[in-house]
């Protein structure tokens, strides 16, 4: 596409000569020249282009503007809203050009770099680039202010750079670190401490934090370097500094979480806290990793403020936060949690101990490792090279005088069958398994070796639960669905005339139209009937029969009643919970 020739031509009675898109706009009515002239001249003081002035003022709107620069240019004009931002190739170009020009580079096609552009006039931007890529820049014109937010928001997600840190006060983040064997580092290695490098990990776990990330990774490969944030349990990049700093970076990390920064060959774990305030601190659990091309470490965020949310702020329906009450006030017995990974179950076991955590209980905590700290609770980290197992710390708490024990993972046989007899024996026991529903955790349990009657004795409450991404309440609208998806997704049939279901849209207010994580659950409390099945030898087929003929919702169910509320979309039900 190539640049149509620009008139120069000078308007009469005008002081400046009003070439090109000025020109265009007075000709068709759209301003007067003295108006043109005035706004011509104002935005060239404050070096800006003419596009930009005329909309932030409210002079033209940016869609007459944009029709108007078509038909003086010949180039036709592109929604740019309708662009799949993820094949975007603005990463070809430099940030600051981007910024600078306010254009954006939407794809390649062999030798030509096709730019998003709202002023055609400003040929210095496709020079530079054009000298940045070494690939010809060609204008398609969108409108200006489609172009500035979808700028801002490429900008916003990719903020964490390692230019233009110097503003902010990362060099004295208050970063202390530590794991659980207290290890010995070299942290004399005078590359590591390079300000930038510092800097820039600083605000890479600052920008997870306000961002509500759980997680971060930082990841090698052969030709290029990545930064990951966990949010809302989707994975999302966030940076990509150069490869060269992958050793820099991941040495930075590992000596803020005082690790051995000479040993790439191994797994490493460890720990740090960032103190953001007197009152809060954030945790980081560290993994390193070997991998072809460097180390890849994954931090988790442990926020302690997220065990004392209460909980009325976790998502159990009003039912099920009843029974899990009434589970954790009996004198004894067991309650177990269950899940995969990332699904919250570790939270729904702080909240349950910061409702038990008063003067008059001895409360412990055996891990591998504490996520949160809980001031009151004695937690203890199980650390298998030093023989520190769950086993044994489990017989050292029942010499403790213990009222509430929670174990982070029953894994074998040894754990769950200590786990029970503290049960039996007056205490109260709390801990979790994987398993993919509540039926299903008692006949792992017998799996494990641990004996039936033990079990149906002991074990009082089981909950499954998944994380689901709540709906953005900004932008949430209700989703068009025939009756025959409705019954087929679980609803009933006098339901379905009635029901309102939402999706997601998306705005500036949330990520892709969801905002925030809440719980669904499956809460099945172990009755005489229940106890029978399970020392009888039944399986968790019988078990599940059983629970619905007691009204106790399974996982789909309970999803459904959050889709019903308007918290849920049926995308992300199936999404968590496969049926």
């Amino acid at each position: 596409m190539s640049m149509p020739a620009t008139n120069t031509s000078t308007l009469k009675g005008t002081s400046t000569v009003l070439n090109g898109l000025a020109r265009k706009l007075v000709q068709d009515g759209l301003l007067d020249e003295g108006t043109a002239q005035e706004a011509y001249e104002k935005a060239e003081s404050k070096k800006i282009p003419l596009v930009r002035y005329l909309v932030e003022n409210n002079i033209l709107d940016s869609i007459s503007i944009a029709n108007a620069a078509s038909q003086e240019f010949g180039i036709p004009l592109f929604d740019i809203n309708a662009m799949d931002l993820e094949q975007c190739v603005h990463n070809l170009v430099d940030q600051k050009l981007i910024q600078k020009h306010s254009v954006l580079p939407l794809y390649k096609r062999g030798n030509r770099l096709y730019v998003a552009v709202s002023d055609p006039t400003n040929l210095q931007a496709l020079d530079e680039i054009k000298f940045n890529v070494g690939a010809n820049a060609e204008p398609i014109l969108v409108e200006d202010d489609k172009l500035c937010k979808i700028i801002e928001k490429i900008m916003e997600e990719n903020d964490t750079t390692m230019d233009d840190l110097g503003d902010a006060d990362l060099d004295d983040l208050d970063i202390t670190g530590g794991d659980m064997n207290d290890r010995d580092t070299d942290t004399d290695e005078p590359d590591i401490d390079d300000t930038p490098i510092v800097r820039f990990v600083n605000k890479v776990l600052l920008d997870a934090i306000n961002k509500g990330a759980s997680d971060l990774h930082f990841e090698p490969y052969e030709f290029e370097y990545r930064v990951r944030f966990r949010m809302d349990g989707i994975l999302k990049e966030m940076s990509s500094p150069p490869i060269a700093l992958a050793n820099k970076i991941s040495a930075r990390i590992k000596v803020m979480s005082q690790l051995d920064i000479s040993e790439r060959r191994v797994p490493q774990d460890g720990r740090m806290k960032m103190r953001l305030s007197k009152n809060r601190s954030i945790d980081f659990r560290v993994s390193t990793c070997p991998t072809l091309f460097g180390e890849k470490i994954v931090m988790r965020i442990l926020d302690s403020a997220s065990a004392k949310m209460g909980i009325d702020a976790l998502g159990y329906e009003e039912d099920q936060k009843q029974l899990y009450l009434e589970a954790l006030h009996k004198p004894y017995g067991m309650i177990l949690v269950t899940g995969p990974t990332g699904s919250g179950k570790t939270v729904s076991l702080y909240t349950g101990l910061n409702i038990l955590n008063t003067e008059d209980r001895n409360i412990s905590t055996a891990e591998d490792p504490a996520e949160i700290n809980l001031p009151g609770v004695n937690q203890v980290n199980i650390n298998l090279k030093a023989g520190l197992t769950f086993p044994k710390v489990l017989k050292a708490f029942l010499r403790q005088d213990p009222d509430i024990i929670m174990v982070g993972e029953i894994r074998d046989k040894e754990t769950g069958d200590i786990a029970i007899k503290a049960a039996q024996t007056g205490h109260m026991v709390l801990s979790t398994l994987h398993t993919n529903d509540a039926p299903q955790t008692l006949t792992r349990m017998v799996n494990m070796g641990v004996e039936p009657f033990n079990i149906a004795s002991a074990v009082t409450l089981i909950i499954a639960q998944r994380l689901g991404r709540r709906l953005c309440s900004h932008c949430k609208q209700l989703a068009e669905l025939p009756n025959e998806v409705l019954l087929s997704e679980g609803f009933k049939e006098d339901e379905v005339d009635t029901i309102q279901v939402y999706k997601a849209i998306g705005c500036d207010q949330c990520n892709e139209g969801y905002k925030g994580r809440v719980g669904i659950y499956q809460v099945m409390p172990i009755s005489e009937e229940m106890g029978r099945i399970i020392m009888t030898g039944g399986n968790s087929i019988e078990l599940a029969e059983q629970a619905s003929k007691e009204n106790i919702c399974n996982l789909h169910q309970s999803g459904l009643k959050k889709v019903k509320q308007g918290i849920l979309s049926l995308e992300e039900l199936n999404r968590v919970i496969t049926v």
